[in-house]
C-alpha cells in the first residue's frame, strides 16, 4: 500500500531528467514528450524480468498432505495401543469386549477428518455470501475511506499542476522538485504511521488522518480559492494546504488497509482485498476527471473534496466501536498467546 502511494507522488518527479532528453533511438525521436512512454516501457520491461526471475506461485494443497496426516494419526494409535495396561506382576486374563457400530463409526470419521477439511479449505466461497461480508456496517466505512482517500489525493493532483503555473508560473523544473519533496514527505509519513500503528489502534490512527485531511481542505477553501496578499504569502498558503494533505494521507491509507484486513473473513481475503482495490481503482478515475473540469471554480471543488471528508468523518466516528477487530478473533489470539 505504501509503494502504490510514493509510486503515484514519485512518478511525476522523474521528469527532473526526463525533461532533458533530446536524442535519437534509431528512427524514434527522444524527447521531452516522449521520454515518459519510453521510460515506462522500460520500467516494464524490467519488471517481466524481475517477475520471471523472483516469483513463483505457491504450491497448492493436495490430498497427499491429508494422506500424510492420517497415517500420522495411525501412528500415534499405534503407539498407545503399545502402553501395558497391566503391571508385570499380575497375571494376564483374557478378556473379550464387543465393539458398537458407533464407535466403529467414530473412529472411521476421525480418521477422514483430514480429508473433509482439506476439500474444505480448497472452497472457501462454499459457505461465502457477498452482501453479507460487503454490506456491514464496518465494511461499508472502510470502502468508503479507501474511495474518498484516493479521489481527493488523484484530484489533487491534477489541480496543484495547474495552480502552480497560473499563480506561481512554475514550470517543468519547478513542479518536478515540488512532486519530489511531496514524495519526501509521504515516504516519511509512512515511516512515522508505522512506528505508531504499533502504539495506537488503527481505528485512532484513522481518526487522526481524517482530522488532518478535512482541516487540510479548509485550509485551502480559505485561502487558495480567493489568494490575498503577494506572492509570498500565497506560496506559503499554498506550500501549507499541500503539506496538510500529504501529512494526512499515510494515515488514512495505512489504517484502513489494516482494518479492512481484520474485519473481512480471512478465508476470503483474496477477493476482499481485490472488491477494495477496484473501489480505489474507480477513484483514481473519477478523482482527476472531477477536478480536470473545475480547476477554474476551486470553491465547488474543494467543497465536493471536503462534503465526502466530512462524510466519512461522521460515518467513521457512528461506526468507531466497530472498527476493530472480531471478537471472535481476539479470543482465539488470546488463548493461543495463553496455552
Amino acid at each position: 500500500m505504501a509503494c502504490r502511494q510514493v509510486g503515484l507522488l514519485v512518478g511525476p518527479a522523474f521528469n527532473l531528467f526526463l525533461r532533458l532528453c533530446d536524442f535519437k533511438l534509431g528512427p524514434f525521436v527522444v524527447n521531452k514528450y516522449t521520454s515518459p512512454g519510453i521510460f515506462m516501457c522500460l520500467l516494464w520491461m524490467l519488471l517481466q524480468f524481475v517477475v520471471l526471475a523472483m516469483y513463483w506461485d505457491v504450491p497448492p494443497i493436495s490430498s497427499e498432505g491429508g494422506a500424510v496426516m492420517v497415517e500420522m494419526k495411525r501412528e500415534e494409535q499405534d503407539d498407545e495401543e503399545e502402553v501395558p495396561l497391566m503391571g508385570s506382576d499380575e497375571e494376564p486374563v483374557h478378556t473379550y469386549r464387543a465393539v458398537s457400530s458407533d464407535q466403529l463409526e467414530t473412529s472411521t470419521s476421525s480418521e477422514m477428518q483430514p480429508f473433509h477439511s482439506t476439500s474444505a479449505v480448497s472452497n472457501p466461497f462454499k459457505n461465502f455470501s457477498a452482501s453479507r461480508e460487503f454490506l456491514r456496517e464496518e465494511v461499508v466505512v472502510l470502502l468508503t475511506a479507501q474511495f474518498i482517500t484516493l479521489f481527493n489525493q488523484t484530484a489533487l493532483e491534477t489541480m496543484v499542476t495547474p495552480l502552480t503555473q497560473r499563480y506561481f508560473s512554475f514550470g517543468e523544473l519547478g513542479n518536478s522538485l515540488m512532486y519530489s519533496l511531496c514524495g519526501v514527505e509521504v515516504i516519511l509519513g509512512f515511516f512515522f504511521v508505522r512506528w505508531l500503528s504499533r502504539k495506537v489502534a488503527d481505528r485512532a490512527v484513522l481518526a487522526v488522518g481524517l482530522v488532518i485531511c478535512s482541516a487540510a481542505c479548509i485550509w485551502c477553501l480559505i485561502f487558495l480559492c480567493n489568494p490575498q496578499g503577494g506572492y509570498g504569502w500565497e506560496l506559503t498558503a499554498f506550500i501549507i494546504g499541500v503539506f496538510l494533505q500529504l501529512l494526512g494521507l499515510p494515515f488514512v491509507a495505512v489504517s484502513q488497509v489494516s482494518l479492512f484486513s481484520k474485519v473481512t473473513a480471512e478465508k476470503t481475503q483474496g477477493f476482499s482485498q481485490g472488491v477494495r482495490r477496484s473501489v480505489g481503482g474507480l477513484a483514481t478515475i473519477l478523482g482527476p476527471l472531477w477536478a480536470g473540469g473545475l480547476t477554474n471554480n476551486l470553491y465547488i471543488m474543494l467543497g465536493m473534496m471536503l462534503a465526502l471528508l466530512m462524510m466519512i468523518t461522521v460515518m467513521t466516528a457512528l461506526s468507531y466501536d466497530r472498527l476493530t477487530e472480531p471478537r471472535a478473533v481476539q479470543c482465539a489470539h488470546n488463548s493461543d498467546s495463553g496455552g
